[in-house]
């Protein structure tokens, strides 16, 4: 059975800095494009990062461009979202997802991803 599983998630005051974590099992991430999504009570699904199975292609959602981070080790089979300079608007259910494409391919969209996990909750304080 796949399960997808997120970590690393919590409470932290505006300006602060978390590392989100993305891990498997039932499935070889390295072989599967991530993308992190996140969502907030009442506001639509966000898509705001993605990255290649070979990490050589990424996308940041346009409000999180410079202030996020998405990075893999395959050697630990670990996806990471290094979110950095965390804003109040930041506050939401964090969660990665995988597919298995080609090798140069990510995607920003849900729809794209079987795979995802329950989340991981990110709390900004002002």
């Amino acid at each position: 059975q796949v399960q997808v599983q997120e970590s690393g998630g919590g409470l932290v005051q505006a300006g602060g800095s978390l590392r989100l974590s993305c891990t498997a099992s039932g499935l070889n991430l390295d072989d599967y494009a991530i993308a992190w999504f996140r969502q907030a009570p009442g506001k639509e699904r966000e898509g705001l990062s993605c990255i290649s199975r070979t990490g050589e292609k990424r996308y940041y959602l346009d409000s999180v461009k410079g202030r996020f981070t998405i990075s893999r080790d395959n050697t630990k089979k670990t996806i990471y979202l290094q979110v950095n300079s965390l804003k109040p608007e930041d506050t939401a259910n964090y969660y990665c997802a995988a597919d298995r494409r080609s090798l140069f391919w990510c995607s920003p969209k849900e729809y794209d991803y079987p795979y995802r996990g329950q989340g991981t909750q990110v709390t900004v304080s002002s």
